[in-house]
């Protein structure tokens, strides 16, 4: 066979010529940023004194009347460095712009932020010289030239036409970074950068205005968006440290990470300087060397370890966070409070920001706390808080046992007094130890480690243990009762939502056999139970044989009455709904299930139409089904199933449901099996995830839980998910799958439904264009399932108000005010439409 013929490489000019017509802008504004300063000879050094003057951004150009800098200065750069990050931050953002929004419309963007908002920004400095002060004087006194302002706020501008979830995301790593370089570096284009976004962002908000508001950020993203403040309130003052020229507000902070003088500096000090220079680096010379060097920058690997954890949602790392910042914030305060008061705004800035600054971040923290419920075992967070402690006390023991027998290392002998109500410092930044009086100094080399690396071995110890802590995965509970309910789980199998009493923030209650006349020694039942207010809100029904489930339930029931609560069993099938009644309770039913038998189902007939065609389309396309874990999936893999989730919740005008509905952080259990519909090109189209169902130990079926595709992605591609776990069960000798329940939709059975049947139908339909449940249980009618209703068993209608309220918040734990009310206006309208 011959081979067909390949077309021809195309040519390097054609290649450009291709370049150049899609993105003519950035091209034409490369040529001009590189041609410009090719000519005047800015290329080596940045402009010359003269020419900066005359095209450069600047109080003191404006006050000259040389406007034209607002069009000239993006046009030129400071040195090598600054054209070479020029180039890299056109080319990287404005093909993007250009190819979502058209060069024509770029182009203006460009133009408009750069005006308007270097206009804002020499207003800004004009405002801030008035109140006087070093920070100002040099604002005012410099002049900035480069397109980074100007392409920085076209974008935040453009973000506007983005994806909610991109939108989100692009805004707030913009504006923070912004904001920590004007806060703690502070120079003119540091200012006039941050002016010049937030510009872009009030201009994009003008032109492309939002159809709706968004909705809140899912779980998950609120652990990456206060991550990243913690972080770079965290890096902000290695910024400050590392700066050639540091007049920010914030900048005063960079002693927290700046190492103190040595011994020849000091005698320059004295020798040279002032009285006040001379004391300064006598109290901060027992801070000099390796050790305090090291103890400077703790506090910034902390907040960074503290970081991660928050973005892994664990609460841990949450409440590590929140101490961290509140410490750093009493300590600013207590720095305010031995100050002189200052003359000048910038005085009163760099006074107050320091200490409210963390305090700030407190308040983010605490006002986000629902998002980080994901922790360790307590038995392990108990060692690693025995770990800290017994370090801690070694230390100290240490330090002062060891300064006393060294004494003669010292510039005078400590005594015991001394070296006890010294201990503090020994464990504190040295930039917070400014003025602090020096009692006595070390000298000799058993002194200076005693004295200078006591708290470094403390605080890395402790973050090693936070990183330890922090970066592994949280198990799927806490306590032992956890591995008792799996144990359960296995021999016994329970309801195809047993596993998910596995997932965090459950409670257990076990029915023993001890419990039952002529019992086994073991555990013969587990209840999962979420508890809300007094109400014990169960998450399916008892995990147990049939034999059982009445002992159960009446156990439960007892055990929650003991407890003064209200026991709710939810989503329970029809013979625990049974027992219920037998009870005297109410049911009303709040799901329906749909399962298949898999002996023998073959996509046969012209009812499987639908789930051939996509089968067929899958593999025309390339697409190929993956049977996996979460843990064994590559990090590209990881980052398109996350990226493919918080698309999904960034549409919605709710936040996404818990409590019987798993997300990402459901995902990260060996348990667990995902199937992946993923292409020859490694791009993931979409995801189900699948929860285990045992019987004497071994899986005999799977219930689908996460279910994301992707927009814009292969058509069919969950009934080619599903279709292919199928087959792959099917080859394992499995039972059966379970497409699980739809929840507030169900199947008409010709019964005429109650009146709070009614009113859970109207639900149903009010949230059907926010949750779509409805529209999953008649997608999942493809499958040909069998229908099994779930109901909610509940012991007095007048405690409905409370049962729903605990739904509520277990479903929707981190509702806020607005959502809430337009959950109310949306349920409102139901009732309306049920009326006319």
């Amino acid at each position: 066979m011959t081979a067909a013929p390949q077309p021809p490489e195309p040519s390097r000019s054609a290649a450009a010529w291709e370049t150049l017509r899609r993105f003519p802008l950035t091209v034409a504004l490369l040529l001009t940023l590189w041609g410009a300063g090719a000519l005047t000879g800015s290329l080596a050094h940045g402009p010359s004194r003269n020419l900066l003057a005359e095209v450069g951004a600047g109080l003191g150009p404006a006050a000259a009347g040389r406007w034209w800098f607002l069009l000239t200065a993006p046009f030129f750069a400071s040195g090598p460095g600054a054209y070479a990050t020029a180039t890299l931050v056109l080319v990287g953002v404005l093909p993007v712009l250009e190819r979502r929004l058209g060069s024509r419309r770029t182009a203006a963007l460009l133009l408009l932020v750069q005006v308007f908002g270097s206009t804002a920004g020499i207003g800004a400095v004009a405002f801030l010289r008035l109140s006087g002060g070093r920070w100002s004087d040099q604002l005012a006194a410099s002049v900035a030239v480069g397109p980074g302002a100007a392409v920085i706020g076209a974008a935040l501008a453009g973000s506007a036409a983005l994806p909610v979830l991109w939108r989100r995301r692009v805004r707030l790593l913009a504006l923070v970074g912004l904001a920590t370089m004007a806060l703690y570096s502070g120079l003119l284009p540091d200012v006039l950068r941050l002016v010049v976004g937030v510009t872009g962002l009030a201009v994009g908000r003008i032109l492309f205005p939002p159809g709706s508001r968004p909705s809140a950020p899912s779980r998950p993203e609120t652990r990456v968006l206060l991550a990243l403040i913690v972080a770079a309130s965290a890096v902000g003052p290695l910024i400050a440290a590392v700066a050639q020229t540091r007049v920010g507000p914030l900048s005063v902070l960079r002693f927290v990470v700046e190492p103190a003088p040595d011994p020849a500096n000091l005698a320059e000090a004295c020798a040279g300087g002032t009285a006040r220079e001379c004391a300064r680096a006598h109290a901060r010379l027992r801070l000099s060397g390796l050790g305090p060097g090291i103890m400077s920058v703790m506090p910034v690997l902390l907040l960074l370890a503290a970081a991660e954890g928050l973005r892994r949602g664990r609460r841990a790392a949450w409440t590590a966070a929140v101490a961290l910042n509140t410490a750093l914030g009493a300590l600013g305060l207590f720095l305010v409070a031995r100050s002189t008061t200052p003359s000048h705004l910038h005085g009163w800035l760099a006074l107050v920001l320091p200490a409210l600054q963390p305090l700030a971040v407190v308040g983010a923290l605490v006002a986000a706390r629902h998002a980080f419920s994901a922790g360790r075992a307590t038995e392990a967070l108990r060692r690693r808080a025995a770990q800290i402690l017994g370090t801690g006390v070694a230390v100290c023991t240490v330090y002062v046992l060891g300064s006393l027998a060294a004494g003669a290392q010292y510039d005078r002998p400590p005594g015991l007094v001394e070296l006890v109500r010294g201990l503090p410092e020994r464990f504190l930044p040295p930039g917070y130890l400014r003025g602090v009086e020096v009692p006595f100094r070390p000298v000799g080399a058993v002194a200076t480690a005693l004295y200078g690396w006591t708290g470094v071995v403390f605080w890395t110890v402790v973050l090693a243990v936070a990183v330890r802590t922090f970066g592994r995965a949280a198990p799927a509970s806490s306590g032992s009762d956890l591995g008792r309910a799996r144990r359960v789980l296995a021999h016994t199998g329970g309801s195809s939502l047993s596993h998910m009493i596995t997932w965090p923030g459950r409670s257990y209650w076990f029915l023993r056999g001890a419990d039952v006349p002529g019992g086994p020694d073991r555990d013969l039942a587990v209840i999962g139970f979420h508890v809300v207010g007094r109400t014990a809100l169960t998450v399916g029904e008892p995990g147990c044989e049939p034999a059982h489930r009445a002992a159960a339930v009446h156990g439960f029931v007892r055990f929650c009455h003991e407890q003064g609560w209200t026991p709710c069993l939810y989503s329970v099938g029809a013979e625990v709904a049974d027992i219920a009644r037998g009870l005297g309770w109410s049911t009303v039913q709040v799901a329906e299930e749909t399962v298949l038998s898999l002996p023998g189902l073959a996509f046969t007939g012209k009812k499987w139409q639908d789930v051939r065609t996509a089968l067929n389309r899958a593999t025309r396309s390339g697409i190929t089904p993956v049977w996996t874990r979460y843990g064994e999936c590559s990090r590209s893999t990881v980052a398109q199933i996350r990226t493919l989730s918080e698309e999904w919740v960034s549409d919605k005008d709710l936040p996404e449901l818990g409590f019987t509905l798993g997300g990402l952080d459901e995902l990260a259990d060996d348990d667990v099996r995902l199937m992946l519909a993923v292409d020859a090109d490694g791009l993931l189209h979409g995801v189900t995830s699948w929860l285990p169902v045992r019987r004497d130990g071994a899986v005999v079926g799977y219930t689908m839980d996460f279910m994301r595709r992707r927009a814009g992605g292969s058509a069919g591609v969950v009934e080619f998910l599903v279709a292919s776990t199928v087959r792959r069960c099917q080859d394992d000798g499995l039972e059966f799958l379970s497409l699980s329940g739809a929840p507030l939709a169900r199947l008409d059975r010709g019964a005429a439904p109650d009146g709070l049947q009614r009113l859970l139908d109207g639900t149903g339909r009010a949230l059907e264009p926010v949750y779509g449940f409805r529209s999953l249980l008649a997608f999942k009618a493809k499958f040909q399932p069998e229908y099994r209703p779930w109901f909610l068993a509940y012991p007095d209608p007048a405690g409905l108000p409370a049962i729903g309220n605990a739904l509520a918040t277990a479903y929707l734990p981190g509702l806020t005010a607005r959502q809430r009310a337009r959950l109310g206006r949306q349920l409102a309208g139901a009732a309306r439409g049920r009326q006319s």
